[in-house]
This record gives C-alpha cells, structure tokens and sequence, in this order.
C-alpha cells in the first residue's frame, strides 16, 4: 500500500509528456501551409540566431539567398524545402520545434526560443524550440542525390501495398508499438499516432509482429490510413487558410492518447498507460488487450506480485482495497 500511495501520482497524472514530435498528420498540413504561402516567393534572407541548429558547413546559407522556393515535400517527419538549382533545406523539428509564419517580417532573432528566420518578400517562416536541448536541426544540401542519406526507409502506408506492408512489419519480430514508431520500418509516426491506430485496429501496443495473422496484419494496415487520412483532414480544418500554431499531441478527439484514466470512446473502460524512456503507450484494456492490464515497468518493480491483472484488480488497488500483507484482497478491513 505504501508503494501505492508513494507512487500513485504515475496513474494519476494524464499528460506526462509536454512536448512531443509532430508526426505525419501535423507534417502534412505544415508541408501544405508553407507551399499555400511561400512557393514561388524567392528566398531574400537567412537569419540563424543560434550556430548549433545548422548541421552542415556546405552549401552556406548565402547561397540560398536570392533563389525561388520551387517545392515544399516531406521524408518521413522532416520538411524539405526545395529552392532553384537544386539547393534544399532539410528542416527536423524534433520535440518543442515548430514553426510559424510571420508577417510583417519579424525583428531580429534572439536565439532564446526563436533560433531562425528564412525571410521572404511576403513574409517570414520562423523556426522557434521550447527546450534549451536544441534537438531541432537543419540540414543544407546541395543535389537531390543529398537528400538520400534523410530517407530512412520505411514504406509509406498510403502507398504501399498490403504484401509490402506487412512484410515491413514483420521482417523482425518487434512489438507493434515500435514497429509502427520505427522510421526504418513505418514512415512518419510516431507515439501519438500509433496508439490511435492500435486502438482502431485494436491490437495490444506490444503483441509482438511474429503474432500477428494475415488478416490482423490487413486490419492494422486499413487502420493506419483511416487514422493519418483522418487526422490530416481535421488539422487542415483546424488550420483553415491561417499557418498551423497549436501543434500538439493532445487533442480531445482523441481516442486514447494522452486520455489516460478517462473512458475508452468505443467501450467506457478507463484508457491504461505504461510509461517506458521518454515514451508511453495508451491503450484501452477491454477493447485491446482482453481485459488485462499490461505491467508498467516503474511501478510493477515497486508492486512485484501485487501489481493488477485486470481493471477491476486495478480499480481495488486505487481504492486501498488491499489486504493485511499489502496484497490485493476483497475490500478494506474494518
């Protein structure tokens, strides 16, 4: 009971994670918003407030300058902006990266969270990051040969085949949830994403790849691009013609990312979590996991045998209903 109580703050707090990376959804609709207003526009300035962001010594950033943004593409969870002559800048957001347009153009960068500024005639592309790890990165490169070390293979649910799919998948025996968050495996998702699309195929966040039969394996394909198609349909409604500002992996529709403790929307049981690194994976016990509740890593250690098996164990246990050795009994004694 000690442990319990010492440690309850782990089930009861819903949102452990602040920032999180945009995923193919969030990606998708800032690929489109910067081509909606800048392609086309010619690159008059290249502000970097902070050295460590650029990862490359060739080409400059001067040679940018005065050239036409001709395209605007994604590789896996990285923005591509292609200017003439085969000039790219290759944008990773990372965690707390975003990005923002900006008009009239904005005053000088300070690097405190604002760490570049690409300036054009219309207005400024703004890349900001709310951490002081400074992850986000940006690549410049010279030839579209360049852009192949970015690739990192993984196969594009909308475009590959149900085979290609699942031999993806299955080519080594992993669990699903990071299967389906490798980018040599899956391109573009990641922790959000893919505990929606469990949850709409309904498989357990770790049933191993191996398991999986043919038409389980058709299920999740069908679900992850119900859940992408979906998402970049809402996020584009969101954004409307404005640039995306609120790029979040928290969003109240939802089914079981970040709803922890909260109802499951397709059965009413409560969503269950295990927290794991910087990750976690929600998932809804009744609907993916027969009922069982999977073992969390920090507090299983902390329960050892008392650690709940099924949500009504789950339930006693948050309710003090343990016995007289700490283990999971009927109810309080009087």
């Amino acid at each position: 009971m000690q442990a319990w109580t010492q440690y309850g703050s782990l089930f009861l707090d819903p949102k452990k994670e602040v920032f999180a990376m945009p995923e193919l959804p969030d990606i998708t609709v800032y690929v489109e918003r910067i081509q909606a207003m800048a392609q086309g526009q010619v690159l008059q300035g290249i502000r970097l407030a902070n050295p460590f962001l650029l990862r490359t010594a060739e080409p400059a950033p001067g040679e940018f300058i005065g050239r036409k943004l001709e395209q605007v593409f994604r590789i896996g969870k990285r923005i591509v902006l292609g200017f003439s002559d085969e000039h790219y800048a290759v944008i990773h957001l990372m965690i707390a990266g975003r990005l923002h347009w900006r008009v009239p153009k904005p005053p000088p960068v300070r690097g405190k969270t604002t760490l570049m500024s690409m300036d054009f005639s219309n207005g400024s592309l703004v890349l900001t990051e709310a951490s002081s790890k400074r992850r986000a990165s940006l690549h410049l490169v010279k030839g579209r040969k360049g852009l192949e070390v970015f690739d990192r293979g993984g196969v594009d649910v909308f475009s590959c085949s149900s085979e290609e799919f699942r031999e993806a998948i299955t080519r080594q025996n992993r669990t699903l949830k990071r299967a389906l968050t490798d980018p040599t495996v899956v391109d573009g998702i990641g922790n959000a994403y893919s505990d929606e699309i469990l949850h709409r195929a309904r498989l357990s966040p770790f049933a191993l790849t191996g398991s999986l039969g043919v038409e389980q394996i058709e299920i999740l394909h069908a679900a992850c691009k119900e859940v992408l198609s979906e998402w970049i349909d809402r996020l584009r409604a969101q954004s409307g013609s404005a640039f995306p500002e609120k790029v979040t992996a928290f969003h109240p529709e939802m089914a079981v990312h970040g709803k922890y403790g909260q109802p499951c929307p397709a059965c009413g049981s409560p969503v269950q979590r295990i927290v794991y690194a910087e990750n976690e994976a929600n998932y809804c016990p009744t609907c993916q996991t027969g009922g069982k509740v999977l073992a969390d890593r920090a507090l299983s250690r902390l329960l050892k045998n008392d650690w709940p098996k099924t949500l009504d164990e789950l339930e006693r246990l948050r309710s003090g209903s343990l016995g007289e050795d700490g283990a999971l009994g009927k109810g309080p004694k009087e």
